[in-house]
């Protein structure tokens, strides 16, 4: 089992093979400082290569999930080295987040803006409260969302995200879910838990190691041409048919019973 870092603006609870991760700076409604994307990068190199950890829960202490960039960090931030580090920091975040090896799970609650929106965008499956508030504010406030805007056009297509990123415009989750951010949408916070450990069931059903090819497989599929993905995917499947959980999976196919990763 891997061991956790310490971290000072995360909680980290794992249990069960999934590893429970809150941003927590409820002062700041969760705003993202660099403390917190350096923890939240470590976090996950730690977990990477551990199949023990089979998924990720990403929310947020207070009633919010991440209400955006640290306007304190930038402030201090001096030159525009300084800044742009900053923000590919939180790009590499992003691209870390979304390649995770882990099923990633959002639990999205009031403040999901900028970077938290961008966190919600990576995730595999997003859980929305539905009075939760999204948007691009940058604009409004003279930036941009330099960091975030690849992964919202993949996640919702260019055309809502113009609209989005160039108004600044505020949604709530039932929205969310209209536009295909977010995944469920529930009315309170025992629905929206009791929606998590449903959608967690469902993952540990699942092999860990066909998992993290399959995500692999899946978020290759928007950027390869069909036939080279086609002949890598003939690969990893060859690879797992041979490998252990293939043998297992079958093997458990035959003799009607859960196969051992399954809990």
């Amino acid at each position: 089992m891997s061991s956790l870092p310490v971290c000072q603006t995360l909680l980290l609870e794992l249990h069960n093979g999934v590893l429970h991760i809150t941003l927590n700076r409820p002062e700041n409604r969760n705003a993202m400082s660099l403390q917190m994307v350096a923890e939240l990068r470590a976090v996950l190199a730690a977990v990477r290569d551990d199949r023990a950890v089979r998924a990720l829960v990403i929310g947020g202490a207070g009633g919010h999930f991440c209400s955006g960039g640290d306007i304190k960090d930038m402030a201090s931030a001096q030159g525009a080295t300084a800044h742009r580090e900053m923000n590919r920091a939180f790009g590499a975040l992003l691209e870390e987040t979304q390649h995770a090896p882990q099923v990633v799970i959002t639990v999205l609650q009031g403040a999901v803006l900028g970077g938290g929106f961008g966190l919600a965008c990576v995730s595999d499956v997003a859980l929305a409260d539905h009075q939760a508030q999204f948007g691009l504010p940058e604009t409004s406030l003279g930036l941009l969302p330099a960091q975030i805007a690849p992964f919202v056009v993949q996640r919702i297509g260019l055309t809502q995200t113009r609209r989005l990123a160039l108004t600044a415009a505020r949604f709530d989750g039932t929205h969310a879910r209209r536009m295909g951010l977010v995944h469920f949408v529930e009315h309170d916070p025992q629905a929206l838990a009791e929606r998590l450990d449903e959608v967690l069931a469902h993952v540990l059903c699942c092999a860990p190691g066909a998992n993290a090819a399959t995500k692999k497989l899946l978020l290759a599929s928007a950027v390869q041409p069909s036939n080279e993905l086609l002949d890598q995917a003939a690969e990893w499947f060859s690879e797992a048919v041979i490998g252990e959980e293939g043998v297992e999976g079958t093997m458990a196919f035959v003799q009607k019973r859960k196969p051992g990763w399954a809990l």
